[in-house]
Order: structure tokens, then C-alpha cells, then sequence
């Protein structure tokens, strides 16, 4: 069994108001699959943990009478109360690390980790996880692709910009190194495995995505290897940079990408 690679804390810090401007939202397609595969009572409570700036937690809550939205992040977590504050009751954010969340038994219906689960300790939260939930009640592990990650020439050459640009600026280990290897020894699914879970499906959805080189901007200022902290007084001169590179990819100004969003359902078994 690989042992878990250990994320530092505070590498989003600094990048909540990107990440809620420009992350993009789960598709419809998908929560209304995760909910008609999950049947909240619309009594029950939601756990979104690593929640970001809710990007599950709002579209999620209308199917639950109480939402926790957990992450370790402060900024994070402001963002959710400000928005919840502005729409919704029945929000309840908290700010502390996954592995360090209490609650009693058989609190949730349903727990949801949004591009996360690899960034925590698994084995341990999955083990909460599978106390939190009641007899019967779902984990999902949510996913989508960055847009450095596909095929298109565009996207080969963000890869290539954004790792010249990790390195220059002494960025480069701030993903631990053999991050993914952990996973593919380990896969998540024998993880949940191990904790109880039962497997109930992976569901894979795709949807095509154009890009302004803006917005692109805006999306590597909120991930934990380039955020705006990092980039400081270079961010001027990052934009040109991709501009310039990704401009000849974009005659009319747009990059189009096809993202791949998928979640891993597993369910804690009904008592007998």
C-alpha cells in the first residue's frame, strides 16, 4: 500500500475570490444524476468537505433542511457565508481541516468532496466519513480536468507556460512531487473500500468549454501552484506571457476545451 503524500496547509490562501470567479460550475446534467441517484429526503443534512467557494454546496442545497460547508481554507469559507448570507438559509460554514471536523454519528445523508479527496489524509477521512453518514447514506467524490490537462495544442502549450513559470519563480514544489503515484497504487475506490463503503457507480460527464485568455488568467490565479500570492509582482508580466503564446491559438479570441467532470458514488450499507 503507497503511503499518502502530504499537501502543505495554506496553499490556496489568497485565492478565494478567483476561485469563486472563475472555477466553473458542475453541469446540471451532472447534480441532477447525483441527486436522482442518491434521492435526498429533503430532511436530511449535507456534508460538502474542502467545499471552496461552493461550488457543490449551492447547487446541492435545495435537496437538504441543513448544509455544512467545511473547509480549512478562511478565505474559502468567508466567501460561502457571504453568498449564503445573500441567498440561502440553512448554510452553515466552518473552518477547519477535513481530518479535524467533528460530528456525531449518522449526521449526513450525503457527503461530497469536490477535487479534493487526493489533498487530504484519505484513509482517515474516509473512515469519519463513513461514521458521519447515516445506514444508507452516499459519498461522492467529485472531479473535473483543468484545462492544461487535454489534448488540444492550446493545452499542451499552458502546460508548458505554466511549469517555465513554476520554476522561475521557485513554485515548483509546492505540489508534492509523485502526488498522483500515491493514488494509481492506491486507488481511491480501495480506499473508500477499506473504510465500509460500498461502490455505487462512476459517472463520467462532458462539456465543452470556450475560453477567453482573461479568464484563463484568472483560473491559474486560483490554483494552489500559481496563485496571485505566488505570482506577486510578476502577475503583470505572466499575462502577457500567456497572451502572447495562447493568442496564436485564438483567432477570435476564444480557446475551446472539452472538460470532463465525473463522481465516484459510494454508499455506507443500510443497517441490517
Amino acid at each position: 500500500m503507497a503511503s499518502e503524500i502530504r499537501f502543505e496547509p495554506g496553499l490556496y490562501r489568497g485565492t478565494a475570490e478567483c476561485y469563486d470567479r472563475f472555477r466553473l460550475p458542475y453541469p446540471d446534467t451532472m447534480i441532477a444524476d447525483l441527486v436522482r441517484r442518491t434521492a435526498p429526503s429533503r430532511h436530511g443534512r449535507l456534508l460538502d468537505l474542502a467545499c471552496g467557494t461552493g461550488q457543490l454546496t449551492f447547487p446541492l442545497r435545495t435537496w437538504f433542511a441543513d448544509v455544512w460547508s467545511v473547509d480549512a481554507e478562511p478565505g474559502m469559507t468567508e466567501v460561502v457565508r457571504a453568498k449564503a448570507n445573500a441567498c440561502c438559509a440553512g448554510i452553515r460554514t466552518i473552518t477547519v481541516g477535513a481530518e479535524d471536523l467533528h460530528a456525531e454519528p449518522g449526521t449526513f445523508e450525503l457527503i461530497v468532496i469536490g477535487n479534493a479527496f487526493h489533498r487530504l489524509a484519505r484513509a482517515l477521512v474516509a473512515q469519519r466519513a463513513h461514521g458521519w453518514l447515516r445506514p444508507g447514506g452516499f459519498l461522492a467524490l467529485c472531479w473535473s480536468t483543468g484545462p492544461w490537462a487535454g489534448p488540444r495544442n492550446w493545452q499542451r502549450a499552458l502546460d508548458g507556460i505554466l511549469r517555465r513559470w513554476q520554476n522561475s519563480l521557485g513554485a515548483s514544489g509546492r505540489v508534492p512531487a509523485g502526488w498522483d503515484e500515491a493514488r494509481k497504487q492506491d486507488p481511491d475506490h480501495d480506499v473508500l473500500s477499506r473504510a465500509g463503503f460500498e461502490p455505487a457507480g462512476h459517472h463520467e460527464f462532458f462539456v465543452e468549454h470556450h475560453w477567453t485568455i482573461p479568464e484563463l488568467a484568472g483560473y491559474i490565479r486560483s490554483t494552489s501552484f500559481l496563485p496571485l500570492p505566488v505570482l506577486a509582482d510578476h502577475a503583470d508580466d505572466f499575462d502577457t506571457d500567456l497572451a502572447a503564446v495562447l493568442g496564436s491559438f485564438a483567432p477570435d479570441g476564444r480557446l475551446t476545451e472539452t472538460i470532463g467532470y465525473a463522481y465516484e458514488l459510494t454508499r455506507k450499507p443500510a443497517a441490517l
